[in-house]
């Protein structure tokens, strides 16, 4: 069953927005059943639901119909996902689809078969559509109508900055598969351009010359760098959907409580408890061992990164005292956990 998902840096950036409109913060949060801890790091996970929750949360407490489109002009994607950065080594237009169909998932991942090919281009009369292929789209024209405005806006500013491409209009049309809003007027002054509604996709007209125009060479340094990082964080989203990457994720979140468990763990994935041991077994881990793995190195994370307290460290990890917490640190790396506090390792 997919389970999209968005990086955290999205809510995170529609909460300040929405705020900076009217809407109150913990109501926003209270509907949306998120919290500021969840949103955090940035590239964190967060349920798509979690997210389309938080922004119709925003339309009603802003009673602004339109807070999304405005939402998506205002805030450019490189302020919000690290996926924004990589236009910038962009070599051209078929390039940036390429890095867009590649990364794209690092800010949205519809979890759903098209991240192959999330953009894909429909030639017609000489020109082309840039068509969004995900039917998460056509199911959320909330999400649908910020990415379209900030895809666009974006765009246009860096056209703009560009003399020799500058004249090229961008986009020259777009289709909607969801019907005409009544913040319609909204549309027309963002995009200028003619709009289509309840069409069949949701995509963008492209002139063709965009696609055969080269832009500025890549700094080859920053290159490097930009897709190294891009590639580490795709790693981390493939193991995510892995049934460990699953498990971690889902006991990360319930440690502090002390009842993280094979079985509670098994009702939250949907399965039995068996159905779990045998895919854990598949994947060359039990669930032991992965419980085991995680509190390590969570552990580390809170002494040595963040300078947390050794019963503190115990808590969130789920331990019931400080000293069962120490005879654990003990086994995974020889030494005390207040050592390690006190120097990095």
């Amino acid at each position: 069953m997919p389970n999209p998902t968005v990086a955290a840096s999205a809510p995170k950036a529609f909460l300040e927005f929405a705020v900076s409109r009217g809407a109150n913060r913990a109501a926003l949060l209270e509907r949306s059943h998120l919290c500021l801890d969840d949103l955090k790091n940035p590239e964190s996970r967060i349920p798509l639901a979690a997210y389309i929750a938080l922004m119709k949360a925003g339309v009603e407490l802003c009673n602004e119909p339109a807070l999304a489109l405005l939402y998506g002009e205002a805030i450019k994607l490189q302020d919000i996902s690290f996926v924004g950065l990589l236009g910038e080594i962009a070599e051209n237009a078929e390039s940036g689809r390429a890095l867009m169909n590649r990364y794209a998932r690092l800010a949205f991942d519809p979890d759903d078969g098209t991240t192959a090919n999330m953009v894909e281009i429909i030639p017609e009369n000489g020109d082309v559509w840039f068509k969004f292929t995900s039917d998460v789209y056509r199911d959320n024209p909330l999400l649908t109508e910020s990415g379209v405005a900030r895809a666009v806006c974006g765009v246009r500013a860096m056209l703009s900055s560009m003399p020799d491409l500058a004249h090229i209009p961008y986009p020259k049309a777009i289709r909607f598969t969801h019907e005409e809003p009544s913040y319609r007027a909204e549309y027309d002054r963002i995009f200028e351009v003619p709009l289509f509604f309840g069409s069949h996709m949701n995509a963008l007209l492209v002139d063709k010359a965009l696609l055969t125009i080269s832009l500025p060479p890549p700094n080859p340094y920053l290159s490097q760098v930009l897709t190294a990082h891009a590639e580490g964080l795709l790693k981390s989203l493939e193991s995510s959907k892995t049934t460990r990457g699953k498990v971690e994720e889902l006991l990360t979140t319930m440690l502090h409580t002390g009842a993280a468990s094979i079985d509670v763990i098994a009702r939250q994935l949907g399965v039995s408890r068996q159905t779990l041991f045998r895919r854990l077994k598949a994947e060359g881990v039990t669930f032991e061992e992965v419980l085991d793995e995680l509190r390590h190195t969570l552990a580390l994370r809170y002494l040595r990164d963040q300078k947390r307290s050794v019963k503190e460290t115990a808590y969130l990890i789920g331990f019931s005292d400080a000293a069962a917490f120490s005879h654990a640190f003990k086994r995974w790396t020889g030494q005390s956990p207040s050592t390690i506090r006190e120097h990095k390792v």
